[in-house]
């Protein structure tokens, strides 16, 4: 007798409010989307609840920071965005990216994943390979210069894609899991928000800013750093409490730089 065990991890939001602590979330599922942080761009009102979360099981647009694509097929990936109502200036927004990365990091690990890294200032890796973007985003009150509202999009590789990664992202991504399990989307969904909102209502504390400078897949490595149309080597001395990247070039010379200003490149 040949026994064959089918494992059924389709989102939902029944699978996802049984994992949730907190039952009134307002969760929306959605086949398929451009992007989940446009959808509550343009459909989010004042109405809209603080942790209202936004999912898609695809995107057509996904992307991640300067605009750059996030492939988001059907099936295998978990792309969603959560609504916040910050008090912080604009300039912290970053508290909010490396809160949500420390969420994701945990979270993929209390549910039984490699090791995660943490790539100032937005990517999980595993292996140095690319599991998951986040992007923040929002609009700002020009007066106070505090945020009216944020959108955290959160995309997390779960398992690959039918057909692999494939293009210039095959030697950069990687998924989280390596065999499908039941339900376990939906939990690991339901854990991502859990921990994200909890670090949220503390952000100003920075509790989250020890555990995302141990999980830094930066600090002691030597980066490039793009400045506009300059290149500049570096190595990286550490991160800051408002999550500040620490550099020092050739000449010693140190340098703090905020990830508005800058990206690099392992």
């Amino acid at each position: 007798m040949i026994i064959i065990f089918c494992f059924v991890d389709k989102i939902t939001k029944k699978g996802i409010l049984k994992n949730l602590n907190d039952k009134n979330t307002d969760v929306k599922i959605f086949k398929k989307l451009d992007s989940t942080n446009e959808f509550l761009k343009k459909n989010a009102t004042e109405n809209t609840a603080t942790g209202t979360v936004v999912i898609a099981l695809s995107q057509t647009k996904g992307r991640g920071r300067y605009n750059r694509k996030f492939f988001s097929p059907k099936g295998s990936g978990i792309y969603m965005s959560i609504f916040l109502k910050p008090t912080l200036e604009a300039e912290k927004s970053v508290l909010i990216t490396a809160a949500a990365a420390v969420a994701v990091s945990e979270a993929c690990e209390a549910l039984g994943s490699r090791e995660t890294k943490i790539k100032w200032v937005n990517d999980v890796l595993i292996d140095d390979k690319k599991v998951c973007g986040i992007l923040t985003e929002g609009s700002i009150d020009l007066r106070s210069g505090k945020f009216q509202n944020a959108i955290v999009g959160i995309g997390v590789n779960v398992y690959r894609p039918r057909n692999d990664f494939a293009g210039e992202i095959k030697n950069i991504a990687d998924a989280v899991f390596e065999r499908k399990q039941s339900n376990l989307k939906n939990e690991l969904i339901a854990e991502i928000i859990n921990r994200f909102m909890r670090y949220y209502s503390e952000i100003e504390d920075k509790t989250f800013i020890e555990t995302y400078r141990k999980k830094s897949a930066v600090i002691g490595k030597n980066i490039t750093v793009l400045k506009g149309e300059k290149m500049l080597e570096a190595v990286v001395v550490d991160i800051d409490e408002n999550c500040r990247l620490q550099v020092e070039y050739g000449n010693k010379k140190r340098e703090f730089l905020s990830s508005g200003e800058i990206s690099i490149r392992l």
